[in-house]
């Protein structure tokens, strides 16, 4: 699928707790400017009556008929039937509301609804990071390919989705790749998200600058305090992105040991890279020490940071050579380095999401 090629349209949206951003897409680019609406969220009527109205704009402003309409909505969520269950940042919509149904009645085109991190990472393999690495393997002469990748997402919350050969892996009850729910072994007693997010980066800030926890500082300012941009506590700050990078550590060396596939970084953190991105790193790179040996490498392969540049060149060198074929005249190419790499999203998360979106309504409908 050349998702940069195709000429039909997919209306989207944008779903958050607040506002609804409506647009539609041709190409894998937005061909309208955004449509924005208050998302009513405590009024379904009002909610619904919004998320037609916004399609309608769009509609309006095209003139190709769309061949669907594709979107990210928070869950629990039936995804398959498109039925939303109790919604935290949405309260109107309680005990099962069929939004897929609803929409399809209206507008007569094929509706199609999943979670963000799904999309996130769907659009990463299709068309961000993915067919990028391999493009650049293509070019620098090397045969390794990659089929599998792990999309993930900082923010408010810690998102993911995974795409194996270029499927996505929802799981039976469309809650696959929940990685918010991961145990970390460097705070075991709460879930991965709690110490991979913004609230992550904001309390341990608190606790080493000795202030009150929750109050009004963003990941933004005490990135500006760890920088020397602002005037703070630079060594809390950096604690801060230290603790949050350590734990996301964990968690990616326990989807690269379980997927073995490339992994992308997006949303609102990954401003704050060089931060946390070295702590990511020394936990990718550090040891288990089991009873039977000494010191046991972490992971099996060997993980390079696609945002540095020599750690780059060196991913996409050619390790392959040609081995013998005892007892023949044969050889036979053989690459010794396993590996794999991590990398921060080059599109974006939105553009991502956007564009899982629509490759997902494009594969559906084909």
């Amino acid at each position: 699928m050349d998702l940069y090629s195709d000429e039909r349209v997919v209306l989207t949206l944008d779903a958050g707790g607040t506002n609804f951003v409506f647009t539609a897409i041709q190409k894998g680019h937005p061909i309208t400017g955004e449509v924005r609406k208050d998302a009513n969220p405590r009024d379904l009527d009002r909610c619904i009556a919004t998320i037609k109205e916004g399609f309608r704009e769009v509609i309006q402003k095209i003139t190709p008929e769309p061949v669907a309409i594709s979107f990210a909505f928070p869950g629990p969520a039936d995804y398959p039937n498109g039925i939303i269950g109790d919604l935290n940042n949405l309260p109107a919509f309680r005990g099962g509301v069929p939004l897929k149904a609803i929409l399809e009645d209206e507008f007569r085109i094929p509706v199609f609804i999943n979670n963000d991190g799904d999309l996130y990472a769907y659009g990463e393999a299709l068309g961000g990071i993915l067919p990028e690495v391999n493009d650049k393997l293509e070019k620098s002469g090397s045969p390794k390919r990659y089929l599998n990748l792990t999309g993930l997402t900082l923010g408010t919350g810690f998102g993911g989705g995974f795409v194996r050969n270029g499927q996505l892996l929802a799981g039976d009850n469309s809650i696959a790749a929940e990685v918010w729910l991961f145990s970390n072994r460097h705070a075991p007693d709460v879930n991965a998200e709690d110490v991979v997010s913004t609230r992550s980066v904001q309390r341990v800030y608190a606790e080493a600058a000795g202030i009150a926890y929750p109050n009004d500082l963003t990941p933004k300012d005490i990135h500006d305090f760890a920088t020397g941009v602002r005037p703070g506590n630079r060594e809390a700050a950096l604690k801060a992105y230290q603790e949050t990078g350590r734990a996301l550590g964990d968690t990616v060396a326990n989807l690269f040991t379980f997927t073995d596939g490339i992994v992308v970084i997006g949303g609102g953190i990954t401003g704050a890279r060089d931060l946390y991105m070295p702590a990511v790193m020394k936990e990718l790179e550090s040891h288990f020490h089991p009873s039977d040996s000494g010191k046991l490498h972490r992971l099996v392969q060997k993980i390079f940071n696609l945002d540095i540049d020599e750690e780059s060149k060196a991913f996409y060198n050619d390790y392959s050579k040609e081995i013998p074929v005892p007892g023949t005249e044969r050889t036979v190419s053989y690459d010794p380095l396993p590996r794999l790499a991590i990398a921060t999203s080059r599109i974006g998360a939105s553009k991502a999401i956007a564009l899982g979106a629509y490759a997902f309504a494009l594969g559906e409908i084909d």
